[in-house]
């Protein structure tokens, strides 16, 4: 595959959208009338689609972030293909109606949980993983009932033209749409009054596209970020740790937000895993700085102004006296970032401070565990956290004392793969939970309905005037059981 020629953004115009936005502000009643099996049979649409242009995706992706197919067919294709699976085969359950019980004041009635859904949908979705971060939340909406609109990144202009080539096959516009864009689209959406958002992307848009919503009330969904630490205690195994480490912060360039974004490591083992990250990564993509230039499996960063972000974060590491004993060689018109692993690194350096989101690797020691829990701990709340220890104390005890939004012990990333485990962030990370059934409640408001006997209902007796005995039972009755 050749590198693509630069592709310019392409704006669809304002009066589109708005005309989109009231066609689908109509049909939603009628896709909300939708049962599980013509849900499904969407999904089903959208997942054969899918396998159709599977070559197509693995070209636009290539163009794009000149990735490995093989990694398009784990991180994209793999991804997307098994949560629709997923979904299709838990609908029916997911959307019945749940019997809850009812207090002893109001016996007699029954009581339930309707899930419908929240109504007119946009996803703001990003570049780093194009097709997956852009349909995913797209099945937890189809399932829960909603219309769409679609917005992905300007940054993989490839990916975002077949998305749409896949979207308008599937779906009519008054049900799923997407447009492309600059930022100039984005904010014309975020404008217009959606019944909920769902963004993925960094905490500080993520501010604006929460203000954005708050204009109109409308619920949102952040899928942001943080920095994602790894734990190794002196328990783990060290060439397991490595090797795991190694390939989810060279996957993609990096460019993950669950990414490891530093390691903390006990003094006595560092050298030595320093020694083996390093290792894996010139066993994974080559043992020369040209030959992980030429490997197939190196990603590459989006675009310059991402790559002279990261880039200055390795300049300003080193300016203040850090060690890469391994990679660090940069090409800009390649926009190629040799895998770095640094040590050493004064508090002072900013790459403490922010998301790196590239193919640098910090390691920090520490003395104690509790050391390290203290330094997560200042931080914001991570995405992600990852722990390498074969003993359970040690990691109950660090998940106890720790908060993130997921945790993967021995292995990095692993939760995302799976559907049954809640996925997001919290606070800075994110707001809202997404993947299999708590992505379809995200996209469903869950209705309280209470179902009053028609045969002498508790409440007749709680009618005023208060001053019967049997009325003040009930009432103190209420005191105590509600």
């Amino acid at each position: 595959m050749s590198t693509a020629i630069s592709t310019p953004v392409k704006n669809d115009s304002i009066a589109d959208i708005q005309r989109v936005f009231a066609l689908q502000q109509k049909s939603q009643w009628k896709v909300a009338r939708s049962n599980s099996a013509q849900r499904c049979a969407k999904l089903q649409l959208l997942h054969d689609t899918m396998l159709k242009y599977r070559k197509e995706v693995e070209t636009a992706v290539w163009h794009d972030l000149r990735k490995s197919p093989t990694e398009t067919s784990i991180s994209e294709m793999g991804v997307v293909c098994g949560e629709i699976r997923h979904t299709i085969k838990h609908l029916r359950s997911w959307m019945t109606e749940r019997s809850v019980g009812t207090p002893i004041t109001i016996f007699g009635s029954s009581a339930a949980v309707h899930f419908e859904p929240k109504g007119v949908c946009l996803i703001l979705s990003p570049w780093n993983f194009p097709f997956n971060l852009t349909f995913s939340p797209l099945i937890s909406a189809i399932a829960a009932g909603n219309t769409v609109i679609l917005k992905p990144s300007e940054w993989t202009p490839h990916c975002s033209a077949l998305m749409k080539t896949i979207v308008t096959e599937c779906f009519q516009e008054d049900e799923i749409a997407l447009f492309e864009g600059d930022g100039s689209i984005a904010q014309a959406l975020t404008n217009l009054p959606f019944n909920h958002i769902f963004f993925t992307g960094s905490p500080e848009i993520g501010k604006v596209v929460m203000q954005a919503a708050a204009q109109n009330l409308s619920s949102v969904t952040l899928e942001l970020g943080g920095k994602s630490p790894v734990i190794i205690d002196a328990s783990a195994n060290l060439d397991n740790a490595a090797a795991k480490i190694a390939w989810v912060k060279c996957m993609n360039a990096g460019q993950i937000c669950t990414a490891p974004d530093y390691v903390l490591v006990p003094e006595d083992l560092h050298d030595r895993f320093v020694a083996k990250v390093s290792e894996k990564i010139r066993k994974f993509y080559g043992d020369t700085p040209e030959s992980r230039r030429q490997s197939p499996d190196m990603c590459r960063l989006v675009h310059e102004r991402h790559f002279d972000r990261v880039k200055s974060l390795l300049d300003d590491t080193l300016a203040h006296g850090a060690l890469m004993p391994q990679g660090g060689n940069c090409i800009r018109e390649e926009k190629f970032i040799d895998p770095a692993v640094l040590t050493n690194i004064p508090d002072q350096a900013r790459i403490w401070n922010e998301e790196i989101f590239g193919p640098l690797l910090p390691i920090r020691t520490y003395k104690t565990l509790d050391d390290a829990i203290a330094y997560v701990n200042i931080n914001h709340k991570p995405l992600a956290m990852y722990i390498f220890s074969n003993r359970r104390k040690n990691t109950d005890y660090i998940i106890r004392e720790t908060r993130c939004g997921g945790v993967t012990v021995n292995d990095c990333s692993t939760h995302f793969y799976n559907n049954e485990l809640p996925f997001g962030g919290s606070n800075n990370s994110g707001i809202g939970k997404t993947h299999g059934e708590y992505g379809f409640k995200d996209f469903s408001n869950e209705r309280g309905v209470l179902r009053q006997t028609r045969f002498m209902p508790s409440t007749d007796l709680m009618l005023p005037p208060y001053g019967s005995k049997i009325a003040k039972w009930l009432l103190e009755g209420v005191v105590k059981y509600f």
